[in-house]
């Protein structure tokens, strides 16, 4: 059957096309309509006329196929897919708005600006590696926003899908990407590691804070190979009043070996959501580059560690998990603080990689003026604080492994909510006390926690914990949603 010809008023499948609206390397933009359809869609079309370049037709047959799997605010919603038999095309969803792209000319941004520009492409990224996709092409014009600011990515064409072919992989020998933007592991023929993408996001946060790419425009083979020995100047060098808390997290991102960056996006994107809390090592003051010794160490392999493939996105993700705590920490609670601290103890230990967020409320009056100070003039809530850095003390955590919080808010069941859906919470470990006729007629903050949370809860009474007779039951355990001690409110 002869191809259609692409052409305003044509009819493909029940779709109508209007205007062209792009052309790009590999395929062009077409806005289309369709009368079971309301919102605004978007026809992509590769070109595959004599002398287009095959890797086109091959990553368009890469987003044909990992497009209709994804689901999520974070990628366009896909419409229909056409084979190449007829007329290839994928229908999505249009995102209004530009890409980041048009951001170039204001670079660099402020600090927070482009802190939380980055922090929303990690949580889309995030949502991308728990459906089994790493994306591979991350740069500002792959990242556009929704009206309520959800980040979004966009141009599948280079992407890895765990549970399809890896068509580009089968048929090129040599990477394809945005140079600038390639992780070094790619260059080795890796491409089933998430942690290239947390490369690809740390190289566009260095660019919009400094305004220069760290590894420069250069585009050949031989050029792009230097990163796998020779590591960026620190922003410091560049800008002497960049934050050192920034510094840590785009020098952790760039890091040659992807063990040695953050091991997942939710990680990252919870550093950026607390700079406060991130923890400063060498890398946040360094003003050089390695030494050379180090370069030459690496170039010939003297030591060093090369990267090596992942052959499970899924397991990986479930090493790195982020446990979110929520304490009571008034009198009175150590034997439900204990119990709690037995449960996330066996949780953790399970997850080399995982990160513990110790988190208490102090709740706020809905009508009377809230006291900073307690009965003894002291500030309530660096006292919380504390109690809670002394909690976590018996973990030995690595300080990149632990945070703590402490949140005020009138109603603390939403704010610990909150707090578990911005930060990407994998499991929250959660203290219950012994019911009450209050408790049972308005409810309990455990209970709408449980009912309400976006991720796994284990639920800790001290009644059924007996920590020297594990056998009799050390804890109740809830998947559908997280829990909160009733008493710490």
């Amino acid at each position: 059957m002869a191809a259609l010809k692409m052409q305003p008023g044509a009819e493909i499948d029940g779709f109508t096309v209007g205007e062209q609206v792009h052309r790009g390397g590999m395929a062009t933009l077409w806005t289309v309509t369709h009368p079971g359809i309301n919102v605004p869609l978007l026809m992509k079309v590769p070109l595959v006329s004599e002398g287009e370049d095959p890797a086109a037709i091959v990553s368009f047959e890469m987003e044909q196929m990992i497009l209709p799997r994804l689901s999520g605010p974070h990628v366009p919603a896909c419409f229909g897919t056409g084979d190449f038999e007829r007329q290839a095309y994928v229908v999505m969803e249009r995102i209004p708005g530009q890409t980041l792209y048009k951001r170039l000319g204001e670079l660099p941004l402020p600090y927070d600006e482009a802190r939380a520009i980055a922090g929303k492409v990690a949580a889309a990224l995030a949502s991308l590696h728990r459906q089994n996709v790493i994306h591979h092409d991350i740069k500002p014009s792959s990242v556009m926003f929704r009206g309520h600011g959800e980040a979004v990515l966009i141009d599948f064409g280079l992407s890895h899908h765990k549970h399809l072919p890896d068509l580009l992989q089968e048929e090129f020998r040599l990477p394809f990407g945005t140079a600038p933007y390639m992780a070094p592991e790619r260059l080795l023929g890796v491409r089933d590691d998430p942690r290239s993408d947390l490369f690809s996001l740390g190289v566009l946060l260095y660019f919009f804070t400094t305004g220069e790419r760290p590894f420069g425009e250069s585009e050949t083979l031989r050029g792009m190979r230097r990163r796998l020995w020779r590591d960026p100047y620190p922003p410091r060098c560049l800008r002497e009043d960049y934050p050192l808390w920034l510094q840590e997290i785009v020098l952790r991102c760039l890091e040659i070996d992807p063990a040695a960056r953050y091991p997942t996006a939710a990680q990252l994107a919870f550093d950026l959501a607390h700079p406060d809390q991130v923890k400063l090592t060498a890398r946040s003051r360094r003003l050089t580059r390695d030494s050379i010794a180090t370069v030459w160490r690496r170039r010939f392999n003297l030591g060093a560690v090369q990267p090596q493939p992942k052959s499970d996105v899924a397991a990986q993700l479930a090493s790195s998990p982020i446990v979110m705590v929520a304490l009571d920490i008034a009198e009175g609670s150590d034997a439900l603080d204990e119990a709690i601290r037995v449960t996330a103890e066996r949780v953790m230990s399970t997850s080399p990689s995982a990160r513990l967020a110790c988190v208490n409320v102090l709740k706020l009056n809905r009508l009377a003026i809230d006291r900073t100070l307690d009965e003894q003039g002291q500030n309530k809530h660096v006292d919380r604080l504390v109690a809670l850095q002394h909690w976590a003390r018996p973990f030995r955590l690595e300080d990149n492994r632990l945070t703590v919080h402490v949140l005020e808010a009138i109603d603390p069941a939403a704010a610990l909510l909150e707090f578990a859906a911005v930060n990407l919470v994998d499991h929250i470990i959660i203290g219950a006390r012994q019911n009450s006729m209050m408790r049972a007629l308005l409810g309990s903050v455990s209970a709408k926690v449980a009912s309400e949370a976006p991720c796994t809860v284990t639920v800790v009474r001290p009644s059924r914990l007996t920590v020297q007779d594990e056998s009799e039951g050390t804890a109740e355990q809830d998947d559908a949603s997280a829990v909160t001690p009733p008493g710490m409110f």
